[in-house]
């Protein structure tokens, strides 16, 4: 579809109008494109292996060796919930035609995939493709928040709270900026999920540490990673798989998606040496964990800028990436107390809010950078500003309201002495490792 190539060239905001055109009237169907069916569907398997094994190895590595299993159940469940609730009615809420409430959802009309046929299509890939690629979207969303929380959460609440929070949380802001709702008509611009996936996830994790209290002798007596290699192997899946998150959302093989994994690339190898640095400076040695941390917070950062900034732009957002985490981490864990157990706010979150919040003035620096589309950078500052304020203010308030009417229900935290023997034996029965 050629309008769908021209919108491109103005940004996300434009291509979405695409998206909700062709998704409003699935009647006028569309000629498919097999290149750029064959690079959605592979970018699918990549955003699906960012949360197994990507995301499962990496927090795993991070947590002790008696909660190993307990981490990789809850990734692995969340997963397989999720993609029954986004089956069911995330998708509507986020992309269908909400009527005369589609500013705020999308309504249920798409529900059970309702009026999806073979032959609908959104641009140029079929509609069935389309939303198996933002059904893993809704999978790592609320498995990033597993982070938060891990040691000393119940299993059934994990469960409970997921599945909720995507769809009063996730799904919504996802129509709102994605799917044709206020803030997409506002002009804000997500290329990826800056907003969308770690702005909601990292100020909901926030709130659910805080509310669920820290972990036993957080934060002198707790130990490190058990497992830098796992954390390691995890980062590196991480990062392959962020191509597909970030290339992918152009949803087409197209020159977009190769600047947007360029600029990727760039963000998470700037990220990863700048935070090096800054641990061989501050202790005096670099670390591995840390070095991996970095890559995370770049890669989180080039997010929602991925379709609207050059390589300059994202060498830029690799270094603020990494200075600005790195403090959010030291302010959060040691001087607020807060016990963000595997720092999702302060990497995630904060990754994902300064990229949004800087694309204005890094859209037009350097080769290969596609500027605002005539936009003012006063103008779009202020609306990626209004998008950061309203996403963070209505993930921490569900997410709040949330947690306090689960706890009403069923017991968030597990008892103390399940805490001490550990979540793998505790809530599952099984041990990740056997020494004898």
């Amino acid at each position: 579809m050629n309008s769908l190539l021209r919108g491109f060239r103005l940004g996300r905001r434009a291509f979405m109008a695409t998206v909700v055109a062709a998704l409003a009237a699935p009647a006028a169907f569309a000629e498919t494109s097999a290149g750029d069916t064959a690079w959605v569907l592979a970018s699918t398997a990549l955003v699906l292996l960012m949360t197994l094994p990507a995301l499962a190895l990496f927090y795993g590595g991070l947590v002790h060796t008696k909660n190993v299993l307990s981490v990789l159940s809850q990734c692995v469940v969340i997963a397989c919930l999720m993609s029954l609730l986004w089956y069911a009615v995330g998708y509507s809420i986020a992309f269908g035609d909400g009527g005369s409430a589609n500013a705020l959802w999308g309504g249920l009309g798409k529900a059970f995939l309702n009026g999806v046929s073979a032959d609908s299509t959104v641009g140029s890939i079929p509609e069935s493709v389309f939303f198996m690629f933002q059904m893993t979207f809704a999978i790592i969303t609320p498995a990033l928040i597993v982070g938060a929380y891990p040691e000393r959460t119940n299993f059934l609440s994990v469960l409970i709270f997921s599945s909720v929070w995507m769809l009063l949380v996730y799904a919504p802001v996802c129509h709102w900026v994605w799917g044709g709702g206020w803030l997409n008509q506002a002009g804000v611009r997500d290329f990826a999920g800056g907003l969308v996936v770690h702005a909601t996830a990292g100020s909901s994790a926030l709130v659910f540490a805080m509310l669920l209290g820290k972990r036993q002798g957080f934060p002198g007596q707790i130990s490190p990673p058990h497992s830098p290699v796992l954390v390691m192997i995890g980062a590196g899946l991480l990062w392959v798989g962020w191509y597909g998150f970030n290339a992918g959302s152009a949803l087409g093989a197209n020159a977009v998606a190769g600047r947007a994994m360029l600029v990727t690339h760039l963000s998470a190898s700037t990220a990863a040496i700048v935070w090096m640095a800054i641990e061989w400076v501050k202790f005096g040695r670099p670390g591995l964990v840390g070095t991996v941390t970095g890559l995370v917070a770049g890669l989180a950062t080039i997010t929602p800028a991925a379709g609207s900034v050059g390589p300059a732009g994202a060498v830029i957002l690799g270094i603020l990436a990494s200075v600005v985490c790195f403090s959010v981490v030291q302010l959060i864990r040691l001087r607020l107390k807060i016990d963000d157990s595997l720092d999702v706010f302060a990497v995630h979150g904060v990754g994902g809010i300064l990229g949004t919040l800087l694309i204005p003035f890094l859209a037009s620096l350097g080769p290969l950078s596609p500027g605002l589309g005539g936009t003012g950078i006063g103008a779009q500052a202020w609306v990626q500003l209004e998008g950061v304020v309203v996403t963070i203010l209505w993930s921490v308030g569900v997410s709040a309201a949330l947690f306090y009417g689960l706890r009403q229900v069923v017991r968030i935290r597990v008892r103390p002495e399940a805490e001490v023997e550990g979540l793998d034996m505790a809530s599952h029965g099984e041990r990740a490792y056997h020494t004898g």
